[in-house]
């Protein structure tokens, strides 16, 4: 009877739940998106197939379906599934899931999968506390994290587990997640509804079904429209289709390259106004930090990174004043390309089959034996000279004549420029 109670109630729980935990798979097959890890003959769904998947590190974006892999995982094998969210659990719970899978394993032979959402939030003491039971095969970890492994996980623990990498969903996966949604819900929504939803959605699965679920209480019991999805956004829907995403980014840089911080706070609203994902946009402005101004104003490479980290610490609609105050610096910013030209070159060059060899004085010499072949001999230590450099040779004899990074006069990179030209004088004087 208690069985029988039991059952009933996770029925009506599943009933009631968010439509993101009534939507999560089964099995692998269920999955989308992912297919790097879950598609035929990938990585994650051979070892689960052949039932050979050890610990494991899902590592991703929010959104991105690291607990959803998790449970499809866990249904595509016959081990017991136990799951833990490192925000409420502590030792003591992770005590208890070794146990169970330690009586489970020795009554029925059945190994014990055990998710841990949130890995990163354990601390060094709580992860050691995993690790016998991971080394002996007590348990088959699955760790989930937002944030980098090598520096969130302790390395015994990480030294045992696979990392798999999760990308934010495309574009047809949201699309299909969306479909999917709607049929569960039992409803309809008219095509620009799904389109915008789609188009706002960041790669951010879980996301999408909130919105969607929401959209779908306030048109009850009609057809969901873009009004409705408006309203669950928080979003107006401006003229922004998949065109407008690249024809606005793209105005948006050109405009900061040409200098016109007018033009690039209004586009900045533009993709703000229409849902753009601001992370997005932040990770433009690092990369033009460096692609666009370099050496002319070193500065801006370190504003846009502080915008981004804002953007991570505040959110929007905060942090809106982060981007713009960013955006406004690398718009007024003077400009050099010649950073990025400088290793797109070099890289031609070593991809061409340029390259030579490391000269003799600059090679590794903390070995014995090495000033026996010659390598570190005559190397001239820049510190031990009045101005901090010498002058020696560096390049490979056969790319002397190579010219990589030649900086403008612009800004900062003027300076560059002159220390440049007086050592080039002082080594050829």
């Amino acid at each position: 009877m208690s069985d029988l109670f039991s059952a009933a109630a996770e029925d009506r729980l599943r009933q009631q739940a968010p439509l993101a935990a009534r939507l999560r798979p089964r099995t692998l097959d269920d999955v989308v998106g992912q297919e790097h890890l879950v598609g035929a003959g990938k990585p994650l769904r051979r070892l689960v197939e052949q039932d050979r998947l050890t610990s494991a590190i899902f590592w991703g974006p929010p959104g991105t379906g690291k607990p959803t892999l998790a449970l499809a995982v866990a249904g595509s094998t016959k081990r017991a599934f136990e799951q833990l969210s490192a925000v409420t659990a502590g030792v003591k719970d992770v005590r208890e899931v070794i146990e169970r899978a330690r009586h489970r394993l020795g009554e029925q032979g059945r190994g014990t999968i055990l998710f841990l959402d949130e890995i990163h939030r354990f601390s060094k003491s709580q992860q050691d506390a995993l690790l016998p039971a991971v080394e002996d095969g007590t348990l088959t970890l699955i760790g989930a994290t937002t944030e980098n492994p090598f520096f969130e996980v302790n390395a015994p623990l990480r030294s045992r587990s696979t990392l798999f990498r999760l990308e934010p969903l495309r574009h047809d996966d949201i699309v299909t997640l969306i479909h999917r949604g709607l049929q569960a819900e039992g409803r309809r929504a008219a095509d620009d509804a799904v389109a915008y939803l789609a188009d706002r959605a960041g790669g951010d699965g879980r996301q999408v079904l909130t919105a969607l679920e929401v959209a779908c209480a306030l048109s009850h019991p009609d057809v969901v429209t873009l009004e409705h999805v408006e309203a669950a956004l928080g979003t107006s829907a401006l003229r922004y289709g998949r065109d407008d995403h690249y024809d606005v980014v793209s105005a948006f840089i050109k405009s900061m390259r040409g200098s016109d911080p007018q033009a690039a706070v209004y586009y900045l609203a533009r993709m703000l106004e229409a849902g753009e994902d601001a992370r997005f946009i932040a990770r433009r402005m690092i990369i033009f930090a460096s692609e666009d101004i370099g050496m002319a104003d070193p500065q801006s490479l370190l504003v846009a990174v502080a915008a981004s980290q804002a953007l991570d610490h505040v959110g929007l609609p905060e942090a809106q004043l982060n981007l713009s105050q960013a955006a406004i610096h690398l718009a007024t910013a003077p400009k050099s390309n010649r950073a990025a030209l400088a290793i797109w070159n070099a890289r031609s060059d070593v991809q061409a089959g340029a390259v030579g060899e490391v000269p003799p004085h600059l090679r590794d010499a903390h070995y014995q034996g090495a000033q026996v072949v010659g390598h570190g001999v005559g190397y001239d230590y820049p510190h031990d000279h009045p101005d901090g450099w010498v002058a020696q040779q560096y390049l490979p004899t056969e790319q002397l004549d190579k010219r990589y990074y030649e900086p403008t006069s612009h800004g900062n990179e003027a300076r560059v420029a002159q220390r440049m030209d007086e050592r080039r004088e002082e080594g050829t004087g």
